[in-house]
């Protein structure tokens, strides 16, 4: 699968989604962009976006999209270490034009 993460993602992420091929939107100087021009510019180019905007599902139209969303709760590279096995599971089973909210478990 072919990932793009939006600017807040963690760039070390990319390295924990074996089996993907994932680039970071600054590394492709579209950190730019605003939300709508960077959906319109990934969709023909890649599978998922990867995002930690909760807002995004409100502020664009994502209906009769291919390019999957997913959004994660943190912009916490540590945070999203502790919980890599979920979001890697989630990535695996994401959809062509699925939107989903990660949220991690709290803490016991």
């Amino acid at each position: 699968m072919k990932i793009l993460f939006d600017h807040g993602t963690p760039a070390p992420l990319r390295h924990a989604l074996t089996g993907h091929v994932a680039s970071v939107s600054h590394e492709l100087n579209w950190h730019k962009l605003d939300n709508g021009e960077l959906l319109d510019a990934a969709e023909p180019l890649f599978d998922l976006l990867i995002t930690t905007d909760k807002n995004i599902k409100h502020q664009q139209n994502l209906s009769g999209r291919r390019l999957g969303i997913l959004v994660l709760p943190t912009t916490s590279w540590p945070v999203i270490q502790k919980h890599l096995p979920l979001v890697s599971e989630t990535v695996n089973s994401m959809q062509p034009g699925e939107y989903r909210e990660l949220a991690f478990p709290p803490k016991p």
